[in-house]
């Protein structure tokens, strides 16, 4: 027994100061400038009172009570979300088993062995053995770091599995954000084609009764026939639109959202907090999932080129067995019936044709393209916030342009109205009043949806989302 243990001491020593063939790991410098870009369309960056968006829960950035409802549904009940979990589980089960071959299998076993031989020597041909033993079989003593190496590459791949799973809850965030923000100006949208449908049913009703008294020509009630069902055109477009972003959004809720917590109307303001950072560094987009999934599976690559270059040298396996035999199965614990093996071997390869030449180069290979997908990951990170803070720097003069417009618009249609029914300006300049003011409103509206998106797709392209 005593033997058996020094053995296993030393050949765990051995595996423990093994060498390590793999390349130093170094974290590659970003492809992207330092900070955010600068320029007429970017808001000067001040930190004051921003808040940190991979610091900040999707609870406290998202203050609407129905859509934070909504998310949450989503978060437990989302088709993708749980594939991305399933395939955690996966990864984790398979860097489980590749992490067994570290230590060595210990397995005990027991035989019975019943001859009868015509001429035995003891006089007797009949001679039943039995054998009771523990032992490990071809344990591979890691000295050059093989198992090793390839036990960190599939826990680089579990670590990117975890972080796929986190870009995968960022991203149903923002597209149920989206979703039901996107649901909300279609409900607006609705309502103003519903509005504009009274508004061109009364200008058609004042038309005809115009005409019947001789004061109206024909062509005016045409014109104002094809203004009331072009809205109402609108209307059953709307009416779809609306019903199929219900649907998308029950989608991503994996579950029928209830009424009270979809939206009816696209609010002012309190959907999200507005407290973001105008400029960033570059270093936050290593916070992102993503970007950090592609470090992971960076790393991997760097220990499997570590694994194919051990592959070139020895590879020392132990078996050994440690046990008790005898003639009598009463006897088989008995004093002076035991018994001990060890059988090292180690193989060296000399000719393989090319095969693991081949693997390293395949190793190498994989980890290039390893490095271009996270320099591209980084890049792409950069180009979204870049994005985000550029329709964000000139959102507030945009909204306020429109929302000028808008007022503008329905101030000249009131007017000419007025004049119409006075009969001091013609028809045509009235209908071209309720026009222009009919496509301010969708504009603003589209500019409202548009400053609440990009506050979501900023929180998410900053890294938010995972509290």
């Amino acid at each position: 027994m005593r033997k058996m243990n020094a053995l296993g001491a030393v050949a765990l020593s051995l595996a423990l100061t093994a060498c390590d063939m793999a390349p130093k790991y170094v974290r590659p410098e970003l492809p992207v400038p330092a900070t955010s870009p600068q320029g007429p369309a970017y808001t000067p960056a001040d930190g004051q009172g921003a808040i940190v968006p991979a610091d900040t829960g999707w609870r406290d950035f998202f203050t609407d009570a129905g859509l934070a409802r909504v998310i949450e549904t989503a978060l437990a009940n989302n088709r993708d979300l749980r594939l991305a979990l399933a395939n955690v589980e996966q990864a984790r089960a398979q860097y489980k088993v590749q992490r067994a071959d570290l230590l060595p299998t210990v397995a005990a076993g027991g035989t019975a062995t019943y001859q009868d031989q015509p001429f035995s020597q003891a006089g007797s041909g009949r001679a039943d053995i039995y054998q009771a033993q523990v032992g490990i079989s071809a344990w591979e003593i890691d000295l050059f770091g093989r198992v090793r190496n390839l036990t960190k590459a599939a826990q680089e791949q579990y670590f990117a599995s975890v972080e796929n799973r986190n870009a995968a809850q960022t991203t149903l965030i923002a597209e149920t954000a989206n979703a039901w923000l996107t649901m909300a100006a279609d409900q607006d949208r609705l309502r103003i084609a519903r509005d504009l449908e009274q508004a061109f049913g009364k200008t058609l009703e004042l038309t005809r009764a115009r005409f019947d008294k001789g004061v109206a020509s024909e062509l005016e009630v045409r014109q104002a026939q094809t203004s009331y069902d072009a809205a109402r055109s609108d209307i059953a477009e709307a009416t779809t639109l609306v019903a199929q972003d219900q649907n998308a959004l029950n989608l991503l809720a994996g579950t029928t959202v209830p009424t009270a917590d979809l939206p009816q109307s696209l609010p002012e303001s309190g959907v999200t907090i507005d407290t973001l950072p105008a400029g960033i560094s570059s270093e936050i987009l290593l916070r992102r999932p993503d970007i950090a999934s592609a470090e992971h599976q960076l790393r991997s690559a760097n220990a499997n080129i570590g694994a194919a270059r051990a592959a070139f040298f020895p590879n020392i396996s132990l078996t050994a067995a440690l046990g008790s035999v005898s003639l009598g199965l009463s006897n088989l614990f008995a004093s002076g019936s035991d018994f001990w093996s060890v059988a090292p071997s180690a193989t060296l390869p000399i000719f393989d044709f090319g095969k693991n030449q081949g693997n390293l180069r395949y190793a190498k290979a994989t980890y290039d393209a390893m490095l271009a997908t996270y320099e591209k990951s980084v890049q792409t990170g950069f180009r979204e916030v870049a994005d985000a803070l550029a329709r964000r720097g000139t959102m507030g003069q945009q909204l306020e342009a429109q929302t000028s417009q808008r007022n503008a618009a329905r101030t000249a249609y009131r007017l000419s109205e007025a004049r119409f029914r006075a009969g001091v300006d013609t028809f045509l300049t009235t209908l071209d009043s309720q026009r222009s003011l009919y496509t301010a409103e969708q504009s603003l509206l589209a500019t409202r949806l548009t400053r609440a998106t990009n506050l979501v797709e900023l929180y998410r392209a900053m890294g938010g989302g995972l509290k």
